[in-house]
């Protein structure tokens, strides 16, 4: 038994101005055959899922070909074309081998390929055939099309977020391969798609968590396989945008489609529990304050690198300047410029720049600071967070700079903050203080809410902004809930 694996995943943010080129791939990951398992081996996320579950099931794996990229805006023609090229090259160059087992994230836009999974699909089918299943694994928040249920044999995804399951879950899809080569499962798929975006929503707390229940629930059934409740990607705007449930049977047709609407209808009778009110960055560092008990964790989830945000937004840290909390500290602000400086004056110095707030205006303006530098980095560090824990992090020539009793660190590769890590690569140990400002939406929690005694998101104008109504959505399918009003 011979099962090939490889990924493309890309998260794309259709309002963002950045495009996606192969340089913002090959910043992240552009691997071929070995290089694959030498990047993922003892890595807790799909590919090193895949890689140890076939090492324990003595299965041969062949890797291909592997690319991901931070999430930004539209994926250009050129490099969507290359991407599909160097796949399929990749796989072609294996020779004989019986199935293929990938990565697609699900929320993928190129110029010209709105779907980019279901593309990506149809050329694997074109090139080799519908004899060789074809398995996929996908994020939680795929928009799933039609099309990729039509073109892949099965399909599964993350249940949690933060995605601290995407192991098990590279894992489970070299299980049920394998069961499909022996001819112990037959799958068959039935997707149900809702009018309905929702914002962020982690599924350690409710709503998310107690349809999760509902799913986990029918999966006790031995012919359900699986029962995916994908929350969607509301930043990318495509036909296919929104919530959806996809439920896999062993050869059971009527049974998928009635689990899947029998979810479907439960998430739609929760459907305005999803939408809550945050505070702007002013109100909710005072809301901060008055605890008693620290750390307290704000994180800026209308500015989040997770979801394809510029990174660089002054929101949040400029009131955070402002207000001068004694023992208070920021992560992670893109600006290479200001670490460039960082770096050429030295720990030591005292300099003078315009940071943050140079991609756009609408996640704040440039804030001129005087700043302390109390450190420079490499920016590279190991994971430790439950999610992706092991992966190897680079984000280039860093920096903690003092400004007032702020603590900053300025990276010079956009990313949302998964850990601690970065904190501590700089000096700042988070146990040690008040206030703990950073930007992510959620998978920040896998680690943060261990350590934080209260968690206050904050919310402004962003690309990533939970109020979903401030964007200008022209190709959806409408109505659709919150856009329009629907029982």
């Amino acid at each position: 038994m011979k099962i090939v694996i490889g990924q493309v995943a890309h998260e794309t943010n259709t309002f963002s101005t950045i495009k996606t080129t192969k340089e913002f791939f090959q910043l992240w990951e552009w691997d071929h055959g070995h290089q694959i398992i030498e990047r993922h081996q003892g890595v807790e996320d799909y590919l090193g899922g895949m890689i140890d579950r076939a090492k324990d099931l003595k299965i041969e794996i062949a890797p291909s070909f592997s690319a991901y990229a931070n999430p930004s805006g539209l994926i250009t023609k050129e490099t969507y074309l290359q991407l599909k090229k160097e796949l399929i090259s990749s796989i072609n160059s294996i020779g004989s081998f019986d199935a293929i087992c990938i990565m697609l994230h699900g929320a993928g836009v190129a110029e010209e390929a709105e779907d980019l999974e279901g593309e990506l699909l149809v050329a694997l089918r074109k090139q080799f055939g519908y004899e060789v299943p074809i398995i996929v694994v996908l994020d939680l928040h795929a928009n799933l099309s039609q099309k990729m249920v039509d073109e892949a044999d099965l399909i599964i995804g993350d249940n949690l977020y933060p995605h601290i399951d995407s192991y098990d879950r590279g894992k489970e899809a070299i299980d049920l391969t394998a069961k499909i080569l022996t001819s112990d499962l037959d799958p068959v798929m039935y997707l149900e798609k809702l009018p309905l975006l929702i914002p962020t929503s982690t599924t350690d707390h409710y709503p998310a968590k107690e349809i999760n229940e509902v799913c986990w629930q029918w999966e006790k059934n031995e012919q359900v396989i699986d029962c995916t409740f994908y929350h969607g990607f509301p930043y990318s705007d495509t036909i296919d945008t929104g919530v959806s449930v996809l439920t896999v049977t062993n050869n059971n047709s009527r049974l998928a489609e009635k689990v899947s609407k029998d979810v479907s209808r439960k998430i739609w009778r929760l459907k305005m529990r999803f939408t809550r009110d945050y505070p702007a960055p002013k109100a909710g560092i005072q809301e901060a304050l008055k605890e008693q008990m620290f750390p307290i964790v704000l994180n800026e989830t209308s500015d989040n690198p997770g979801a394809g945000t510029p990174g660089d937004g002054t929101r949040l840290l400029e009131a955070l300047i402002h207000a001068n909390i004694e023992k208070s500290c920021f992560a992670a602000i893109y600006d290479p410029d200001v670490a460039e400086i960082a770096h050429d004056f030295g720990a030591g110095s005292v300099i003078n720049v315009h940071l943050g707030g140079k991609s756009d205006s609408l996640h704040g303006n440039p804030l001129p600071i005087r700043a302390y530098v109390k450190s420079v980095t490499d920016g590279r560090f190991t994971q430790t967070s439950p999610m992706w824990k092991g992966i190897q992090v680079d984000l280039g020539k860093s920096t903690r700079l003092q400004v007032g009793a702020v603590d900053i660190i300025v990276c010079s590769v956009n990313t949302q903050v998964m850990d601690e890590q970065v904190f501590l690569l700089h000096g700042v140990d988070i146990k040690d203080y008040k206030v703990v400002a950073l930007k992510s939406s959620q998978h920040f929690r896998a680690t943060f809410e261990l350590i934080a005694k209260k968690i206050i998101t904050i919310d402004s104008p962003g690309l990533s902004t939970c109020n979903l109504k401030l964007f200008q959505y022209e190709n959806v399918r409408r109505p659709i809930y919150p856009m329009d009003e629907m029982k």
